[in-house]
């Protein structure tokens, strides 16, 4: 367990190694949605340039929860952040406490929950919008609290983050899917809309961070029913692709699916450091070529 400030050792020095990750997080997009509508990150795939998952998500399928469970790779009965509702620090060792201590530097532009998850809890808008603290876990943030804050602003946050402070870790979390699905519902127009919508800043974002020598992730936290809910079972919900763009990436489609607990060693990898003791084995995924992982 660890505190806001993580364990000892130094933050806001970038390590020789280079290891750099960009993750995208689009709230709430269910897997069909993302292989039916992300026309530009799809492109990638059937080109030969992106490798693409389908991931089953922890339970229950609600946002915070999954929010820890992407960031720290523990379960909801482990680690208490069980619902919405439980608004506290995490008590884990997230992928940005192990980066700072690794030496490299973290930003993210993100919904504010991920600021209480990780940085200061409760979120106070008038104070914590904009947070730059290297003694933190986030050194760099910029925090919305509007769930219909435009995912455009979003990924001009997250661009400005980047150009500014050179990030070694960036997290870029969008929330319009997720708002358009509870308003309209998973089926309509407004929550296809949304995914296209972020597919074309996707379009205009990935090229520059694959210049800049990034290695890029693309996921979701959870799905959405037709009818605009999420947090049970079924696999409308469950149900969330996972995109890998740089060269520990196989270009492909690779259908058996792998667990979400998975993807923060994932990252913890593609950093060059090791996991924390308490995120969870990890079967072999497929297709990546990162040596905590092997190499298929």
């Amino acid at each position: 367990m660890v505190n806001q400030n993580g364990n000892s050792g130094m933050g806001g020095k970038r390590t020789e190694a280079g290891a750099r990750l960009i993750t995208v997080v689009l709230d709430g997009l269910r897997y069909q949605g993302a292989t039916q509508w992300l026309g530009y990150v799809e492109h990638l795939v059937e080109s030969g340039h992106a490798a693409r998952y389908k991931v089953i998500s922890e339970l229950p399928s609600l946002s915070r929860p999954l929010y820890e469970v992407l960031l720290t790779g523990t379960p909801a009965c482990e680690n208490g952040i069980t619902s919405n509702q439980v608004v506290r620090l995490s008590g884990e060792e997230s992928i940005f406490h192990l980066a700072k201590n690794a030496g490299l530097i973290t930003a993210a532009a993100a919904y504010h929950w991920v600021s209480e998850l990780y940085n200061k809890a409760p979120f106070n808008p008038l104070r914590d919008r904009h947070q730059h603290d290297e003694q933190l876990p986030i050194m760099h943030g910029s925090f919305y609290f509007e769930d219909h804050y435009p995912d455009s602003h979003l990924f001009a946050d997250a661009e400005f983050l980047r150009q500014t402070y050179n990030p070694d870790f960036l997290y870029v979390h969008s929330m319009n899917i997720d708002d358009a699905g509870h308003r309209f519902g998973g089926g309509s127009k407004e929550y296809e809309g949304s995914v296209r919508i972020v597919d074309s800043i996707l379009a205009l974002a990935v090229p520059q961070w694959i210049a800049a020598g990034y290695t890029i992730i693309i996921t979701a936290d959870h799905g959405m029913t037709v009818s605009g809910q999420h947090g049970g079972t079924t696999p409308e919900e469950r149900e969330v692709a996972l995109y890998g763009i740089g060269q520990p990436f196989e270009p492909g489609v690779y259908e058996e699916p792998i667990p979400q607990l998975a993807i923060a060693p994932l990252m913890a990898g593609l950093l060059d450091f090791a996991p924390s003791p308490r995120m969870k084995p990890t079967p072999i995924i497929p297709g990546l070529h990162v040596p905590a992982f092997g190499s298929v």
